[in-house]
């Protein structure tokens, strides 16, 4: 049995937020509105709403659904998995399994490879990935390093197996860590080892003005931005040095969707063409693990990428971490 993407839904909350269009960072960035989940709205709320969505399409049904995998950085709690509370909210059967994945903007690839060795092994035949976030929860309002970027956002993508299918639809994959970097991208405080403390909320200034406590979300914009340079394109290059590929045999790319700076700056350093390059970031921000699945859909019902082409997929972000696949359009 061989895996492929059947069918992709997202969710963005009612709430927005925007940038100014006339200030220097938003033009640089190129994101002008936002989502964000109202105060008593939880990634969890968000992603119930994308994969009934998937089921309200007529996709599939909820009691085919044998695989859940769950991607966020906002879990509901430390424990339970957010995973199994999600299974019983959607109706899922008990049979199914369900799981969390703790990734960010390289969420998507790594759960499209854990399906695919699912469905390929013979584990599952329907799996629900759902990838969620609301890194607004995070942010302190006063840091512009990271107010402007991130919005708030879930997306379904219902992975099937079919056994009339000779080749996957889903991988090649290059995947790649680098924990010295954890630093760059982080919230200090809340987990075991940093518990939060009154201390905790204490705001400081940045020597550029942008303020913020241990329990925000922290980013270095500056190492995100050269990690990113530097390791993607050796990344997508050894995906198609391992599998006697090269860029041509692409018809499109969806990169995770960070902002209009990093990857005009990735493109052009790639040398691919602006058509066929995916840029669908602008009227929801950088919506983390969701980005890519979001832009593609997207420029699926837009008529840039179609069934039977092959798509090129990086993630990149928050960890370090970084992946890369393959994949063949097959969308219902």
């Amino acid at each position: 049995m061989k895996s492929y993407i059947k069918a992709i839904e997202y969710y963005l909350p009612d709430q927005k937020e925007y940038n100014d269009p006339e200030d220097k960072m938003t033009k640089k960035i190129g994101i002008t509105v936002k989502n964000i989940a109202a105060e008593n709205e939880y990634a969890s709320d968000l992603a119930i709403n994308a994969a009934n969505k998937i089921f309200k399409s007529g996709a599939c049904q909820a009691s085919e659904i044998d695989f859940l995998i769950y991607c966020t950085q906002s879990p509901d709690y430390y424990l339970p998995t957010t995973a199994c509370i999600l299974q019983d909210k959607l109706g899922l059967s008990t049979s199914c399994g369900a799981l969390d994945i703790n990734l960010g903007c390289s969420g998507y690839v790594y759960g499209l490879s854990l399906a695919k060795g699912l469905i390929e092994a013979g584990m599952a035949k329907n799996i629900m990935f759902i990838t969620s976030d609301t890194y607004s929860k995070y942010i302190n309002p006063k840091d512009r390093n990271v107010k402007l970027l991130f919005g708030d956002a879930a997306a379904a993508t219902l992975i099937s197996g079919d056994d009339e299918i000779n080749e996957s639809m889903i991988g090649p994959f290059i995947f790649g860590t680098d924990g010295k970097g954890a630093e760059h991208l982080i919230v200090p405080a809340g987990g075991l080892r940093e518990p939060i403390t009154p201390e905790s909320y204490e705001e400081t200034l940045d020597n550029v003005g942008n303020s913020r406590s241990r329990a925000n979300l922290y980013m270095n914009g500056n190492e995100i931005f050269n990690f990113a340079v530097i390791q993607v394109p050796k990344a997508v290059q050894e995906l198609c040095d391992r599998n006697h590929m090269v860029l041509d045999d692409f018809n499109y790319f969806v990169f995770h969707q960070a902002n209009q700076y990093m990857l005009e700056t990735l493109r052009r350093k790639m040398d691919i063409p602006r058509e066929k390059f995916s840029i669908q970031f602008a009227d929801c921000g950088n919506t983390v693990s969701s980005t890519i699945p979001i832009a593609l859909i997207r420029d699926f019902k837009e008529g840039k990428v179609k069934n039977g082409d092959k798509v090129l997929l990086v993630g990149f972000g928050v960890g370090l971490s970084w992946g890369v696949c393959s994949i063949t359009m097959k969308i219902n």
